[in-house]
């Protein structure tokens, strides 16, 4: 599954994967159904000022709805942090190539290019769908252009089904009570970094992680404990203790 690197606000670089054809189809056709659904609403509600010799305010209901329409993906994604409603649920989201969140100009390319990657005379999706398919980044026309691509939102791993898959025995008594000042995403975050180096080897990404994570919860290494024995400590103590306090 091909991926991309994001670094994280503790300047990790986390790998995430880049969504696929059917994850973007998907998406869209949530969005779709929530245009059907305001399409109806408009044409009652046009039919109704007709019906009623307003015809200024059924010219209103269409314009508004044209603008919904047209503007639609553009403000979500500047609003929602890269998503639409259906890219929403479908939990991915635009993120430009290098990592980082896409500027104005790069969600405006991805918005304008529409007309070509969906458009009418462009066969309904066509162009958009053979382009996720050729690229490496899996990249519609307007994604190559504004230099972003779409990634699932979750991690590789999910940290609620495997970071605390492991059992401590009833025995076990933490070395770290300041564990507590992390949160589920900040050992979430931890438990990515370990399963990164268990599958590449990058004892960096073990050295960044540690120290960060010694600085945010205010504790120095004991002597004779590595970075990597340090952050699996770590995330023991953190399920022992949060354990604890849901009891």
């Amino acid at each position: 599954m091909d991926s991309i690197k994001i670094s994280t606000a503790q300047n990790i670089d986390i790998s995430y994967e880049i969504a696929g054809l059917g994850e973007r189809i998907a998406a869209r056709c949530i969005d779709l159904g929530i245009f059907l659904v305001l399409g109806v609403i408009a044409m009652i509600l046009i039919g109704a000022a007709s019906y009623s010799m307003s015809s200024n305010a059924a010219m209103v209901v269409f314009f508004i709805f044209l603008a919904i329409f047209v503007f639609y993906d553009l403000v979500c994604e500047l609003t929602m942090d890269g998503q639409s409603l259906g890219k929403k649920v479908l939990k991915v989201k635009v993120i430009s190539l290098d990592g980082g969140q896409p500027t104005l100009s790069q969600y405006l390319l991805r918005w304008l290019f529409r007309t070509i990657d969906f458009g009418i005379p462009f066969g309904w999706g066509v162009v958009a769908v053979i382009s996720v398919i050729a690229t490496k980044n899996h990249q519609r026309l307007g994604d190559i252009l504004g230099k972003t691509t779409l990634i699932k939102t979750t991690p590789r791993t999910q940290f609620t089904n495997t970071a605390f898959s492991f059992s401590l025995p009833e025995t076990y008594e933490a070395q770290f009570k300041d564990v507590l000042h992390l949160n589920d995403r900040e050992a979430e975050l931890i438990h990515e970094v370990l399963t990164s180096y268990y599958q590449t080897g990058n004892a960096e990404l073990i050295y960044a992680m540690a120290a960060k994570t010694k600085e945010h919860i205010m504790v120095n290494i004991p002597a004779g404990m590595n970075e990597l024995q340090f952050l699996e400590t770590v995330l023991k103590d953190y399920k022992h203790l949060t354990s604890m306090v849901n009891v």
